[in-house]
């Protein structure tokens, strides 16, 4: 039977605090320290992966840049989203890092579906992302999306990006339930110029900040587990 994944919850936490004790934690653990899920929420502040370009970076502002050891490019964290941190040994899990993401992308659509929302993936593009027409279709995307407009009629919900360190991970996924969406006006959010970013709030779910973390860290343990 497999270890239990220890979830953690951390409440409204620094970025760059986490990101440290994150490293901590992976750099100190052995075969024997058992997985763990912190789940928190950070004051405003954008984090740049280790692809991430400046020109993305618009107007910041106010809000701290933070050069980040994740993949993908530029995004944003703040209030009234629910970032989730698995510390998961994949050498034990028996997974591999592309079966990783699927799983962490499962969990995203089963929270989705909790709170009545059909969430979908886009091919190449980690995330999860919503119709905006109609977010709880049920109905596949249908072929390619227009060149383009690769996200034509949709809109980002949940960012994800990663670290894999000796076969262990940090870093996460982070789903926007209730916030002030301004300030990914002010990037390109994951490089992309034309990307719509919403929250649950803006497609009509009223859902607390707790009740959201809740479903995802119950979703991420069970879908996390090998």
């Amino acid at each position: 039977m497999a270890a239990p994944i220890r979830p953690r919850l951390l409440g409204a936490v620094d970025y760059g605090q986490t990101f440290g004790a994150m490293q901590e934690f992976t750099a100190a653990r052995d075969a024997a320290t058992p997985d763990e899920l912190w789940i928190c929420e950070h004051p405003p502040v954008y984090t740049q992966g280790l692809a991430g370009k400046a020109e993305h970076v618009l107007n910041p502002g106010s809000i701290p840049v933070v050069q980040s050891n994740r993949g993908g490019q530029v995004t944003y964290h703040g209030p009234g989203q629910v970032v989730a941190y698995p510390l998961i040994d994949l050498g034990r899990a028996g997974y591999y890092v592309k079966e990783y993401v699927y799983r962490i992308e499962e969990a995203v659509i089963r929270t989705l579906a909790h709170f009545g929302v059909t969430g979908h993936r886009v091919a190449g593009s980690p995330g999860i992302y919503v119709r905006l027409d109609d977010p709880g279709s049920h109905a596949a995307l249908s072929g390619p999306q227009h060149p383009l407009e690769p996200f034509r009629g949709l809109g980002k919900i949940a960012a994800l990006g990663i670290k894999v360190s000796r076969h262990c991970t940090y870093h996460g996924v982070a789903l926007n339930v209730a916030m002030d969406l301004e300030p990914y006006s002010r990037i390109n959010p994951c490089g992309y110029a034309a990307l719509r970013t919403i929250d649950l709030s803006t497609i009509g779910v009223s859902a607390g900040w707790q009740e959201a973390a809740d479903v995802l860290g119950r979703k991420l343990v069970t879908y996390l587990l090998p």
